[in-house]
């Protein structure tokens, strides 16, 4: 007997005929005593659609407003698929995130889950019931839905596998798992038979749209094995876990990702003086604004003045501008300056460590191609530079072939 969580993301329930077939497949490989929890996103699109009407009604990001909205779309979800289940008589109930025993933070459109008690989940499963849980949502203290981020569905099925002590988590998608970089950007990728939870971490982190970080966030802090997997096959995808189990598998470098969500912000002009970094990140944190790749230009010895560089995502650049500012009215910026023509391009990888030279490599490909670096950031296990967006798919598949397909192995 075994309990298994799968997430079925919005592509994959996007018409009810596409709801039947994934119905169909679930029970097809059912074992008489299997346990099953489905997690669902909402259908195909409805999630943009949903943030366009609000568009439509307003301009100005309010929070709590929008993800009472957005949440309407799983609940669509979870309720047609406990249908479809029953009609292939199959006992099966729907249940919200709030209903699941989900807790999130205040923050909306990105909360966090705070905790998970799966009691009535665990209750409908021994009345024979497969669960369909709505992903994406969770509920605040005060009794407010807040979603958790864009992709929060494979946060969810991960924690409830997590806090249910699941034999496994599977996420379906139109892939068949987790590849060295975007197919469609460099045809040579290749699928990865297994990946750290550190290395997904990054990847997911600096722009492979596989997986949620905060999702590989939990699957490590529970240790539950998460399989990526394709909806429309039943290949074996890519198992992400704590450490590799077969050393072939390992390579110095695991995947090269990409991220479009990103705008260069320039502060130019700062005053130089201790605190007033302080000063302009904790303003942009107070408002939830993310930052990243953080350089800070220092123009001569006793100067006065200093540039200060980073990264947010573009989803935030309103929030961003309207912050730094109010923040010029009592720090000294001579300018706010906001390029939403930037992009990402990173390799990854747990083999880099102890490997001199990879870094040096990477700039020289990217050199080789007529691509300009603008920033540089690197952590134990990824190296990130921000270049122009119209040559990031350049640079992704230069970087791929030059160093993956070389170094394999």
């Amino acid at each position: 007997m075994a309990l298994i969580v799968k997430k079925f993301g919005g592509s994959s329930v996007a018409t009810p005929e596409k709801i039947f077939n994934i119905v169909d497949r679930v029970l097809h490989e059912k074992k008489e005593d299997d346990r099953i929890v489905l997690v669902v996103s909402a259908m195909g699109d409805t999630t943009d659609d949903l943030v366009d009407l609000a568009k439509q009604v307003t301009s100005k990001p309010y929070g709590r407003e929008m993800d009472r909205l957005l949440c309407t779309g799983e609940q669509v979800t979870i309720a047609l698929m406990a249908m479809a289940f029953n009609e292939r008589g199959q006992k099966a109930i729907s249940l919200t995130g709030d209903q699941a025993g989900i807790t999130s933070s205040e923050n909306f459109n990105k909360g966090r889950i705070l905790g998970v008690d799966p009691n009535r989940v665990f209750e409908a499963l021994e009345e024979g019931n497969i669960v369909v849980v709505a992903g994406f949502q969770g509920i605040t203290e005060y009794g407010d839905m807040v979603t958790l981020g864009r992709g929060g569905s494979d946060t969810t099925a991960v924690a409830l596998a997590g806090a249910m002590k699941a034999d496994v988590c599977e996420i379906f998608t139109d892939v068949e798992g987790v590849y060295s970089t975007d197919p469609r950007v460099a045809k040579e990728a290749f699928k990865l038979e297994e990946v750290t939870y550190g290395e997904m971490l990054e990847m997911a982190r600096l722009g492979a749209g596989v997986m949620q970080p905060r999702a590989v966030e939990m699957g490590f802090r529970y240790g539950v094995p998460i399989h990526v997997r394709s909806t429309f096959t039943d290949n074996t995808g890519t198992i992400i876990r704590e450490d590799y189990t077969v050393e072939a598998n390992k390579h110095i470098i695991t995947g090269v990702a990409d991220d479009t969500n990103t705008a260069k912000v320039a502060l130019v002009g700062v005053e130089n003086k201790p605190g007033i970094a302080a000063k302009v990140f904790k303003a942009l944190a107070d408002k939830n604004v993310d930052v990243d790749m953080i350089v800070q230009s220092i123009r001569s010895v006793g100067e006065p003045k200093t540039d200060l560089i980073f990264t947010v995502a573009l989803d935030d650049v309103v929030l961003a501008r309207e912050v730094l500012e109010e923040l010029q009215k009592t720090v000294d910026i001579e300018a706010v300056n906001i390029d939403e023509n930037m992009a990402k391009v990173s390799i990854i990888g747990a083999g880099m460590l102890g490997q001199p030279g990879v870094a040096a490599q990477m700039f020289e490909i990217l050199s080789q191609e007529g691509i300009n670096i603008e920033i540089i950031s690197t952590s134990e296990i990824s190296i990130s530079c921000l270049v122009a967006e119209e040559r990031v798919k350049d640079a992704v598949r230069v970087i791929h072939n030059g160093l993956l397909l070389n170094k394999r192995g």
